[in-house]
């Protein structure tokens, strides 16, 4: 919405439920009433429906039941798990239905906005509003993306996996390092992570290095050893991100078969045996 407004679209009210979301209305959309959801969707042309995926369907049938819809309203949802098969109810009730999802960690403050800026969008739209969903998107900053309505789930699992699973072997790095004595993890980690980044997105599986994909068995299982002893509950993920590691590295011809093997059986262990 503040995006939006930037781009020169009037909101004209809101609606929030936890006083968490109220603070964030008023610190992104100051002097937009805050109203209930059928008061709001009475007021807008374009109404952007913006709550957690799983509340979605129910939003969506319980505004069209209501009769909260207007025929030619547009009804944008963000969730990145739906495409427009969500909006049903809607469209039966006359809306234009549209699923744009911005590829975004958001914070809930100001800069969220910026990041926007060729931020892309996963957008899927029916034919006839494909050229709406992409105005939308780039008055926005961001650039659109077509995903198909059935391709949703799996665009959204790739996301998850890329974003959110980063974030907690991240923290789990950085657990790790305190307990070694470093003061500082986020110095150091900041470069090396950096460059991994950058190098696997420009270089793919071949970016890969490491213990694993070099077949050193002995260094994982004195890994795999130090976190039983000091970080049991970081046990199951260090194995299943070094068995799908193995088995990247052996795909793509960067660990040597006659390593794989020893390097497996430390693997398929969990390192008891060495």
């Amino acid at each position: 919405g503040a995006a939006l407004r930037r781009a020169g679209h009037r909101p004209v009210a809101a609606s929030g439920v936890s006083d968490r979301s109220r603070r964030r209305a008023a610190e992104l959309l100051p002097d937009v009433p805050l109203l209930e959801p059928p008061q709001v969707l009475a007021r807008a042309d374009l109404v952007l429906l913006t709550v957690p995926d799983d509340a979605l369907p129910e939003l969506v049938t319980g505004l069209a039941g209501t009769g909260a819809v207007r025929q030619g309203q547009l009804i944008v949802h963000t969730s990145g798990r739906y495409g427009t098969g969500v909006l049903e109810p809607a469209l039966r009730a006359g809306a234009l239905p549209l699923a744009l999802h911005p590829v975004m960690t958001f914070t809930g403050t100001p800069v969220d906005v910026q990041r926007l800026a060729g931020c892309s969008f996963g957008v899927t739209a029916p034919e006839e509003l494909r050229l709406a969903a992409q105005a939308l998107v780039i008055e926005m900053g961001g650039e659109p993306e077509w995903i198909a309505e059935e391709a949703r789930p799996l665009y959204h699992a790739a996301l998850a996996i890329g974003a959110n699973h980063l974030v907690t072997l991240v923290g789990q790095s950085m657990e790790l390092l305190r307990a070694s004595g470093v003061e500082a993890p986020e110095k150091m980690l900041g470069p090396l992570l950096g460059a991994a980044l950058d190098n696997s997105l420009r270089s793919g599986d071949a970016a890969l290095t490491g213990p694993v994909a070099r077949g050193d068995a002995g260094t994982v299982s004195t890994h795999l050893a130090e976190l039983a002893e000091h970080a049991p509950r970081m046990v199951a993920s260090y194995l299943a991100m070094a068995r799908a590691t193995a088995d990247r590295a052996l795909d793509h011809g960067l660990l040597k078969p006659e390593l794989a093997e020893e390097l497996l059986d430390v693997l398929s262990e969990g390192g008891r045996s060495r």
